[in-house]
């Protein structure tokens, strides 16, 4: 996922740059309000981080311009803590905001809840998913295999219904916990291991053979169809 950081503060962008690319994000960097609509215009983006008190041109008016056209998600990062700075920020289309001084977790934190929420608001438009011969019936919540239902505990479907968006996207078992188990979850990574050991198994079983769960050595596991 690509993420634009509109700031000027070069200490607040280098914290923010580390901590995020270390969880996975691939991060842009906007120092300065009058370049932001012209970067954003150009290049694909996925999430906005956006600093208010910029030069030339101040966040509201960039978070405005840009829901003109676009829904991407923004978090807007304000130094004031008035509620009138806050209100106008999610009135002209924000959706949250962090005030300084913050820690770099609670950013990832509510980017993460911003993206949860909107895979789950995409999730209750889309009925089913399919996985090779598999279908995902998601509001039921079955997994369908030459029209048997296969029994999956709500990890193990979670699981097949995220691999399922993702087509060949690797995953980490941490990638994994954040989204399957929640960000608050604080148990062994090893369990990931143990629910797709069961899950490969349950598959086998059924006679899934068109597609299979691969695992990336040093880097998690991905869906690979056979050959």
């Amino acid at each position: 996922m690509k993420l634009l950081i509109i700031e000027d503060n070069t200490q607040i962008v280098d914290v923010l740059n580390r901590y995020l690319k270390e969880a996975g994000y691939e991060t842009d960097v906007v120092y300065d309000g009058k370049d932001a609509l012209p970067y954003f215009d150009s290049h694909p983006v996925d999430f906005i981080l956006l600093d208010i008190m910029l030069p030339h041109v101040n966040g509201f008016e960039i978070c405005q311009q840009i829901r003109e056209k676009s829904t991407v998600p923004i978090i807007m990062i304000t130094a004031k803590s008035e509620d009138a700075d806050r209100i106008l920020g999610l009135e002209v289309g924000a959706d949250d905001y962090i005030i300084k001084p913050f820690s770099p977790k609670e950013v990832l934190y509510r980017i993460k809840a911003i993206m949860r929420r909107i895979d789950f608001e995409k999730e209750s438009m889309i009925k089913q998913l399919t996985l090779g011969s598999m279908r995902l019936l998601l509001e039921n919540r079955q997994a369908v295999v030459q029209d048997k239902e296969l029994k999956l505990t709500k990890k193990e479907f979670e699981l097949l219904v995220l691999f399922a968006k993702y087509p060949n996207k690797v995953f980490t078992r941490d990638n994994l916990l954040d989204t399957v188990w929640g960000y608050d979850y604080y148990g062994d990574s090893r369990t990931v291991d143990s629910h797709i050991k069961r899950l490969r198994a349950k598959l086998k079983k059924a006679g899934v053979s068109d597609w299979q769960i691969e695992t990336v050595w040093g880097e998690g596991y991905r869906i690979e169809e056979s050959t």
